[in-house]
């Protein structure tokens, strides 16, 4: 009587990972062709992340979200993302993060912490729905698009919402890479100085390496990376953070999900700075991670109706400019006091 039971099952289980395939397919084929984009451009910091957003916006537009694709970019948003945020954590070490001292550490520390209480104070009185506030502030605060998808898995924010935050974010960060190099000279800032700021302030990985490149000095980059990598290493704990305020403050008693992927990411960080961890899994995370936020990303582009995007307003293009500006001189004054 158990072999069938047993055979029943297996072709259950069988029959949902075919019905996960056509959209499984479809979402990493996006990202493939996101990250073939950015290389054949020769834009480093052209995010794949948002390649994706933008085709799969596109395709939902073209075609809208066939039933057959829907369980596949479901698993996608999900499981997958989840992974690809676990594995992020194999690319920072705790050596890297003490290499930089206490005071950009502490600076580190403060422009994430700061940057996302001053976002969501800000945006309540703007009139921004709270979940896209907890994005904007968390794509500001710590390293942008991977910050803002792993962030949403606690803020219970709607597609529309990701998609919204995600272009408000790449603009601003894409305007600081533009404009801080062209501040440096006024500010008087030295190489140590313009790389903590930058590494403290900018939103993205690459373009807050970007934007620390710029400088003449190319002791700017090591100390901005490195600073920016102390930001990214407080994914885990802020987004622990905020799915508990999340579930303090919500009235109706549904509670968050706990986001156990950010222990992994934290777990990772902590297993990859042992040195026990060979480095081709740091080369290959470095490979698959942006393939993977990209498909999941792409996903929610599918899932997303450029109408409800219309309807978000200015306000949180608002909210984000002055979240920029809120880290940017924090920044800044945390890197002239160090």
């Amino acid at each position: 009587m158990a072999q069938p039971a047993t055979s029943s099952a297996a072709a259950t289980g069988f029959a949902r990972y075919v019905g996960l395939a056509p959209g499984l397919a479809l979402c990493f084929a996006v990202a493939a062709i996101a990250i073939w984009v950015r290389d054949v451009s020769g834009i480093k910091i052209l995010n794949p992340v948002v390649v994706a957003l933008v085709i799969g916006i596109a395709i939902r537009a073209a075609m809208g979200l066939p039933a057959a694709l829907r369980p596949g970019t479901a698993y996608v948003v999900r499981p997958v993302l989840r992974a690809a945020i676990v594995i992020l954590g194999l690319q920072v070490t705790l050596t890297q993060l003490l290499s930089i001292g206490p005071f950009a550490l502490g600076l580190a520390v403060a422009a994430v912490g700061l940057t996302m209480v001053f976002t969501i104070w800000l945006g309540a009185r703007l009139g921004v729905d709270g979940p896209m506030a907890m994005l904007l502030g968390t794509g500001t605060g710590i390293c942008g698009a991977s910050a803002i998808v792993a962030a949403n898995q606690v803020a219970g924010g709607k597609q529309e919402d990701v998609a919204y935050a995600l272009a408000v974010i790449t603009l601003c960060g894409t305007i600081s890479v533009v404009v801080y190099p062209y501040l440096a000279p006024f500010l008087g800032l030295n190489a140590n100085a313009y790389g903590i700021w930058a590494g403290a302030s900018v939103h993205e990985v690459v373009q807050a390496v970007a934007a620390a490149a710029a400088f003449p000095d190319p002791a700017a980059v090591e100390v901005g990376t490195i600073t920016k990598l102390a930001r990214v290493v407080l994914l885990g704990p802020a987004v622990l953070a905020l799915g508990m305020w999340v579930r303090r403050g919500d009235p109706s008693g549904v509670k968050a999900p706990v986001p156990w992927f950010a222990f992994g990411f934290l777990a990772l960080v902590v297993i990859g700075s042992t040195g026990l961890v060979p480095a081709i899994a740091v080369r290959i995370s470095r490979f698959a991670v942006p393939i993977m936020l990209s498909a999941s990303v792409a996903a929610l582009g599918l899932g997303t109706d450029l109408r409800a995007l219309r309807d978000k307003g200015v306000a949180p293009l608002a909210l984000g400019l002055l979240a920029t500006l809120f880290i940017a001189v924090l920044g800044l004054i945390g890197a002239k006091l160090i």
